[in-house]
Parts: C-alpha cells; sequence; structure tokens
C-alpha cells in the first residue's frame, strides 16, 4: 500500500523535479536573451512562457517574508523590525518594532494600543496575514503569532494538541501584560475565545481587553459550508488513515505524525479548481504577451498561497473532533487540560465579531455565535459586524478590509482602551 509512504514520494519528487527546473529556468531566460533571434517571435515567448510555467508549478516553495513596505504614522516615516520576542517548539511571537526613537513621540500624541494577532494554524505561514498586519501597523503596537512546520521541529519536543494552542495563547498575552487586544483570524477564532475565558474567570492582569474574532468557526453547525459538511459526514477514523502521515528524512521532525501542507494545498485549490487553472491559463498567455504588470501580481500571490507547512497530527485531529465534530465549545463542553471553559466568566472585555457576506469557509452565524456564549459581556461591549460582498480571504484582506473593516475593528478596540 503506498498511502503509509506519500509523504516520502511527494517530496522525493519534488526533489527529483530539482534539475529539470533548473533547466526550464535557464532555457526560458535564454528564450528572452535579447540576443536571440527567437526572443521577439511567438514561437518564442510561446516556449518561454511554457517553461516558466512548469518551474512555477513543480517548485518547492518555502516560507515568505513579511517584507513589508515603507510605513508612515501620521504622515511621518517609520522603520519597523521584525523581532521574535517569545519561542516555543511550535511558535513565536513577532513583534513588529518600530523606531524606537521616532515611535514614542508619536506614541506620546496618538493612541497606539497593543494588538496580538492570531494567524491561522491551518496549511499557510502567517505571513498570509500581510495585509492584516500592514493595515493595522500604523496606529497599532502590533504582534503576530508565527506558527512553525511542524516537520521542522523534533519528535523531543513534545506533543502538540487543541490544549496546547490555547496555553500557547495564555502565555504570548502573560508575557504582553495588561491591556492587549487580541485579534483571532478565521481558525483560532474558538482557542483565542477559550484563552480569553479562562484568564478572565482567573482574574489575570493579562486578560484580554478585547477580542475580535473574524470568520472563524465558534459554532460550525450553523449555516453549514462544504468542509464543514465534509468533517461531519466523514467518521474521525477516516481523518486519522487518510490524512495523517509521517515526517520523512532528512526533516528534523522525522518520525512525527503530520497532517502534510501538500494535502491542505490540494483541499484549497479543490474547493476552486476551475478558478486556478482559469489563473494558470492566464498567466500563460500574460507572459506570452510580456504583459509584467499581470504577471507579477499572479506571482506575488501564488509564491505566498503556494507556501505550506505541516500540521501537528494530534492539533489537526483534535480540531476536527472537538470543533468541527462534537462542538464542544457552543454546547459547553470545552475544556482546557481538564478544566472547563466558560465564555460566561468574561465581564469586562469588549467582544467584535466579524463575518463575509460570501464566505465558503465559516459561514453566516458561526462567529456570530461568540456573542451567545459571552453572556456577561454588556451588551453596549459587542459589536457584530457582516461584511458585504467578500468571501472568507476579504474578511482580512483587501480593499474591503483595508477600507470598510479595517477602521471598524480599529475603533472598536480604542473604544475598549
Amino acid at each position: 500500500m503506498l498511502l503509509p509512504f506519500l509523504y516520502a514520494a511527494v517530496d522525493t519528487a519534488k526533489r527529483s523535479a530539482q534539475p529539470f527546473r533548473a533547466v526550464a529556468d535557464y532555457s526560458a531566460k535564454a528564450l528572452r536573451d535579447p540576443s536571440n533571434p527567437f526572443a521577439e517571435t511567438y514561437v518564442g515567448r510561446s516556449w518561454a512562457a511554457a517553461f516558466d510555467l512548469f518551474e512555477t508549478l513543480t517548485r518547492n516553495y518555502k516560507k515568505p517574508a513579511f517584507d513589508l513596505p515603507g510605513l508612515k504614522v501620521y504622515g511621518q516615516p517609520v522603520t519597523v523590525t521584525e523581532k521574535v520576542v517569545w519561542s516555543k517548539p511550535f511558535c513565536e511571537l513577532l513583534h513588529f518594532e518600530k523606531d524606537p526613537e521616532t515611535y514614542p513621540k508619536l506614541r506620546a500624541k496618538f493612541p497606539h494600543p497593543k494588538v496580538l494577532i492570531v494567524a491561522p494554524l491551518s496549511g499557510h505561514y502567517a505571513t498570509l496575514l500581510r495585509g492584516t498586519v500592514e493595515a493595522m501597523l500604523p496606529e497599532h503596537d502590533v504582534y503576530i503569532t508565527d506558527w512553525l512546520d511542524a516537520r521542522d521541529v523534533p519528535l523531543s519536543a513534545g506533543r502538540f494538541g487543541l490544549d496546547d494552542y490555547v496555553t500557547y495563547v495564555m502565555e504570548m498575552l502573560r508575557h504582553l501584560g495588561p491591556g492587549t487586544h487580541v485579534v483571532a483570524v478565521c481558525q483560532p477564532g474558538p482557542a483565542c475565545l477559550a484563552a480569553a475565558s479562562l484568564l478572565h474567570e482567573d482574574k489575570d492582569k493579562a486578560a484580554p481587553r478585547s477580542l475580535t474574532i473574524m470568520g472563524s468557526p465558534i459554532d460550525a453547525r450553523r449555516s453549514p459550508t462544504a468542509p464543514n459538511k465534509l468533517s461531519e459526514e466523514r467518521p474521525y477514523k477516516w481523518f486519522v488513515d487518510n490524512m495523517i502521515h509521517c515526517v520523512p528524512l532528512p526533516y528534523a521532525g522525522v518520525g512525527r505524525k503530520v497532517y502534510p501542507g501538500f494535502l491542505q494545498l490540494t483541499a484549497f485549490i479543490n474547493m476552486n479548481r476551475e478558478r486556478h487553472t482559469n489563473a494558470q491559463y492566464d498567466y500563460f498567455k500574460n507572459l506570452v504577451k510580456g504583459d509584467g504588470d499581470s504577471v507579477q501580481k499572479h506571482r506575488t500571490f501564488y509564491d505566498e498561497y503556494l507556501a505550506v507547512l505541516d500540521l501537528s497530527a494530534d492539533f489537526y485531529l483534535e480540531t476536527i473532533d472537538r470543533v468541527f465534530q462534537r462542538h464542544e465549545l457552543p454546547k459547553g463542553e470545552f475544556k482546557v487540560h481538564g478544566r472547563l471553559v466558560k465564555p460566561k466568566a468574561i465581564k469586562d472585555m469588549g467582544l467584535m465579531t466579524v463575518e463575509g457576506e460570501n464566505d465558503d469557509i465559516s459561514g453566516i452565524g458561526q462567529t456570530q455565535a461568540a456573542h451567545d456564549l459571552c453572556t456577561s459581556i454588556p451588551k453596549d461591549r459587542k459589536i457584530d459586524y457582516i461584511q458585504e460582498g467578500v468571501g472568507h480571504y476579504g474578511v482580512f484582506n483587501g480593499t474591503r478590509w483595508r477600507t470598510e473593516i479595517q477602521p471598524r475593528v480599529r475603533d472598536f478596540i480604542r473604544a475598549n482602551m
């Protein structure tokens, strides 16, 4: 049976394709060389485009960089440096540190609340939230969870499950200290609500001042989408048998059981297969035409989209079981290391939920469910917002995020300082 060796087979195939990618890359450059008489012919451009497309589709994409552009705070240029301020085997906490000479002056003049953006651990790197970070930076002191690839975590580091995820969020909040605001993007919503509940119940000084949950499966029973239905229709054992694989050599996490990034990526693409197929065809045509702007936009998007990481099998399977099959949080049965989570314990915290009208991953109502669980939060500290005309990714990236959603999140955070 090939399935147990699928990870090794896919990894070997990628490595084996490397010399062919090198040949394709060299051939494309040679065909576009101005000294080549075929460079400006239709045949020459077509062959160069074909080689370019082959190299793109077979590349082993690495973790992207945030590579944020020059930042201006109230019209004044400010240098931003990425700094790791907290670290555990499966995650690092990144701080987008502003120029220490300029920032204190700006902060004394304008509010810059401390914000922890909790990125999803669902296949892509935290850099998928580049647009989220970029919009928040000018008026906030921004931190983000940078989840690490499980294939690079040695077995000696131990397991990492859903309870550990919640514990990580709590530890990061304690590291950041009082007055922190949390923005949970997509998948981490249940974990962040659990972390906030436990901290508030303990009257911990690190309990967040506000929690914004965006496009998240707080209660996946509401307006179930295709991924929700798949999670419920398939028995738990199916996910164990078909989605979990062992990391092969030469990775540091050899022997660790993971949900491979390439399987998650396949699922993402299959949800919109026609759109991705058409995008590659348009990319080929634009290469032939020499439409540099369109080609660069395509490369920028897919360099990010095709870069994926492996998830710890424990975390993935527990999320399937507890969030999407047994619905523990909305049923009042969610426990963290044996301790029951009580969202009604939250009293002194603002709660905002954001959903996309056309979200095909977290349907309308799934995120709103947080308000029904947090019964002790005053109504005047709750906001529920549905953004018209956007899907899942439009909730935290793109024009509507920058112009309509982020300003509302900013005002909500300021109202709860």
